[in-house]
């Protein structure tokens, strides 16, 4: 599979896919224009991994903000995960934190509680 390798900007986080590495992270900060335009590619990737995911997925969420339009497509690409651990289990998400920002903390354990995906909190 190809790799997803998006660099972050101001508003866009950074996005990495590497089936072959078992690379699946998102980091920094998400409040893109067009969330659909910039999370739609990223959700067919996902979708097209889950035909032959790896055997243990963990994918990591390092996000220092992400707003409400955002917060959407994060569900999104949560369920898309959730739908490969149904099918062939091997799933974790790994949601990292400062210490210092209860609310991403928060923001996990709501997004735990939708999913049916084990979380693993990361504190840094």
């Amino acid at each position: 599979m190809e790799i997803v390798n998006i660099k972050g900007t101001d508003d866009t986080p950074s996005v990495v896919l590497d089936k072959d590495g078992g690379v699946f992270e998102f980091s920094g900060r998400s409040l893109p224009e067009d969330v659909q335009q910039f999370y739609g590619p990223i959700l067919e990737w996902i979708k097209a991994y889950g035909e032959a995911p790896n055997g243990q997925t963990d994918v990591c969420f390092k996000l220092e903000y992400f707003n409400t339009a955002s917060s959407k497509m994060i569900l999104d690409v949560l369920l898309a995960f959730e739908e490969i651990n149904s099918n062939a289990g091997g799933v974790t998400i790994k949601w990292h934190y400062h210490e210092d920002e209860e609310d991403m903390k928060e923001a996990g354990e709501e997004y735990e509680d939708i999913v049916d995906v084990p979380f693993e909190y990361v504190e840094y």
